[in-house]
């Protein structure tokens, strides 16, 4: 007997090692019956792995690195088993001493074998049957392989060829599958992702289709006659009904052991209740916990259908991927573009709540693009026209609709977009709004939007083995669909921009973007200081102070909180004149008449601070004034109206206002601090002289 497998044993017979060591820590022998699913319940987010930085290292929390952690699975003794896909293919277990450890793989291929000899390929879900065995959604490959406890590896079904075709073993195909779960006779049901149905492998090795057509769709029915779109996990119910995470159809389904398809929840058509589901998990008593890819929540629906979050609308998760439920209701999460793995659980009564952090690093390294532009030549020079945090708006008169979220290269319609680095797809859902002005594509960690996907200007496919393009009874293209799993070389084609006449590069997940201009592009400088156009102080009403007296702005102490506004823009070398852009990062100063710093403000306030998105939809008012954007006004260019009393930074955001009420009477000076991301400052324009006066000075 092994090591693993004595400790096991012993571990088995100690009480005390098993409330040490496991995910959890029973407080009573589990009853016959279990306990009725709590609902409604909040998690309190603990860390079990990953200090989210991509890597490779293996030990205990954060020591241990992910590259892609998507699926996981926890068996009867309490061990954790992790498919950590992207550069690392390998299936990791985390034991009861609480490290991390390979169990087998490591390096991408497609390759049988014991523990390192074997190779998989963008290994995503996960399922365990009675006797321990691991089975494996080896997406890359097209294959579903199984691990003994030992670490031994060899394929179930499939050839390594994407394609749909039923057969014994190897004879039958599949197209990247993300799903597997396996039930007490053996059988193992595959969520077949891009054939858009359902099979079942039986234990003599018969690969079979229990439901799904050629095509995707949404359509309840029998067998063949019902549609998925983008199925990406399953689960069997206590009562043997598989539930299904159809991802494009934002739906729970669920399909009989006839082959019956009904949607348990959500659908196209109707009010939207789920957000891109990707994986699920099921408790005793029909209780459904999903993770959002949308939204980057994990939720719980009740059996009435009752949709609440559990976890991530406060703090979202970068891709919640998969999930596991514990023998004591808790969670176990992989959130593969955090490179962390989580556990959920209800808090402790009267304990203070601290979650652990989420998401990926701001230390996790950027993509390796050398230099390189989206377009050609990608080491000469191009046009920015859209920096990180601009402010925009919609079709619909809002100027204020949203910030921009990414880094905006000029080019020319139809001209071809290029991949700046190295990326291998880790989204099971890597292209969107076909047709629409914000098509795009998304390459692990960088999305490229305003093109068409795949297509030259003429919509003749680019690469037809990569770029899969689904079209629908009548023959028009409805989807381009790119697999998980799929790799590009820098300079690779990526599709011709479409009218939007530039490429939008976004670097990071939703919620987590960073500033692209940190990517070092090839020849591009800035030497342009921001200019300030203006200083305004609001009163509490929103109204602006006007009143001078010798050319100082008068502002009563008593005359509520205050929000400071900054009229700003930057520019770079060579960008047309009347090109403006958004600034990077913005702070202010209260000195004294002489110019000295008062207390507390020895060091500018600096409250804007473009390096990561902030997630909420609202933070754009948060950020900016009324009148900022292109205004209703008719302005012929961008206004950025900064509210720098307001805190927009790191991701976060909070109001603020300007406190005076403590200040004697007096001049002062209010300095601005306004930089670009190269570090010019603007000198022109930024100290406002005020007087501050009591009311009744005022009034003279």
């Amino acid at each position: 007997m092994g090591r693993r497998h004595w400790v096991m044993v012993v571990a088995a017979l100690t009480g005390s090692a098993l409330a040490a060591s496991y995910l959890w820590a029973p407080g009573a022998p589990y009853a016959l019956v279990p306990a009725p699913t709590p609902l409604g319940w909040r998690a309190q987010v603990d860390l079990l792995g990953g200090d989210g930085i991509e890597g490779d290292a293996m030990g205990p929390d954060r020591r241990t690195r992910f590259s892609d952690p998507w699926g996981v699975a926890l068996d009867a003794g309490g061990t954790l088993y992790v498919a950590d896909a992207g550069a690392n293919n390998r299936i990791l277990y985390r034991w009861l001493d609480g490290d991390f450890h390979v169990l087998a793989g490591g390096r991408e291929g497609f390759a049988d074998g014991r523990g390192a000899a074997a190779a998989f390929h963008t290994p995503s879900g996960l399922a365990l049957d009675r006797h321990g065995n691991l089975y494996v959604a080896d997406t890359g490959n097209h294959a579903i392989r199984k691990v003994t406890p030992r670490g031994e590896v060899s394929t179930l079904a499939g050839d390594g060829v994407a394609g749909f075709a039923d057969g014994i073993g190897r004879q039958a195909r599949f197209d990247g599958p993300m799903g597997v779960a396996v039930d007490a006779a053996g059988r193992v049901y595959v969520a077949d992702t891009w054939n858009d149905r359902i099979r079942v492998i039986e234990p003599g090795g018969r690969v079979w289709t229990l439901a799904g057509g050629d095509r995707p769709g949404w359509a309840d029915g029998q067998g063949g006659a019902a549609r998925f779109d983008t199925p990406t996990d399953i689960r069997l119910a206590a009562d043997g009904t598989l539930w299904v995470a159809d991802l494009y159809n934002d739906a729970l389904r669920t399909v009989d052991a006839s082959g019956r398809v009904a949607t348990r929840i959500g659908g196209p058509d109707g009010q939207r209740v789920l957000w891109g589901p990707m994986t699920l998990a099921l408790t005793h008593d029909g209780v459904a916990y999903v993770g959002e890819r949308t939204t980057g929540r994990v939720v719980q629906v009740s059996p009435a259908g009752h949709v609440v979050a559990v976890a991530g609308d406060a703090q979202r998760f970068a891709r919640p991927a998969g999930i596991a439920l514990a023998p004591d209701g808790s969670l176990l999460l992989g959130d593969a573009d955090g490179y962390r793995i989580h556990h959920l659980r209800p808090p402790v009564a009267g304990a203070a709540v601290a979650d652990a952090p989420v998401g990926p690093s701001m230390d996790n390294p950027l993509p390796r693009n050398q230099g390189r532009w989206p377009l050609a030549p990608q080491q000469g020079w191009h046009e920015v026209v859209g920096t990180l945090g601009e402010v925009r708006g919609n079709f619909s008169g809002e100027s204020r609709h949203h910030l921009h979220g990414g880094f905006d290269v000029r080019g020319d319609v139809g001209q071809t977009v290029l991949a700046i680095a190295a990326a291998k797809v880790s989204s099971p859902a890597a292209t969107w709004s076909l047709g629409g002005q914000a098509e795009g594509l998304s390459l692990d960690t960088v999305d490229y939007i305003h093109m068409k996907v795949g297509r030259d200007p003429s919509n003749r496919p680019l690469d037809p083995v990569r770029f899969q393009q689904v079209r629908d009874e009548d023959g028009r293209l409805v989807r381009v669909r790119v697999r998980r799993g799929t790799r590009f070389d820098p300079g690779d084609a990526l599709g011709s921009i479409n009218s939007q006449a530039h490429v939008h590069l976004v670097v990071g997940p939703s919620g987590y973007e960073r500033n692209a201009v940190r990517l070092g592009f090839a020849n591009y400088a800035d030497h342009v200081p921001p200019r300030i156009d203006d200083i305004a102080l609001l009163d509490a009403g929103g109204q602006r102070l006007r009143e001078r007296r010798d050319g100082r702005l008068l502002v009563p102490r008593d005359g509520g909180n205050l929000q400071l506004v900054v009229e700003a823009w930057d520019q770079v070398d060579d960008n047309l004149p009347r090109r403006r852009l958004g600034l990077y990062a913005l702070g202010y100063q209260i000195l004294d008449a002489a110019g000295r710093p008062l207390p507390g403000h020895e060091q500018p306030r600096m409250n804007i601070e473009f390096n990561r998105m902030p997630p909420q939809s609202e933070a754009v008012k948060v950020a900016y004034a009324e009148d900022s954007g292109i205004t209703v006004h008719g302005s012929a260019v961008t206004r950025f109206r900064y509210v720098l009393t307001n805190t927009v930074r790191d991701g976060s955001l909070a109001r603020g206002r300007l406190q005076v009420g403590d200040l004697p009477d007096g001049d002062y000076i209010v300095r601005i601090l306004a930089r670009d991301h190269s570090g010019n400052e603007a000198t022109m324009g930024r100290d406002l002289h005020v007087r501050l006066l009591s009311g009744a000075t005022a009034a003279e």
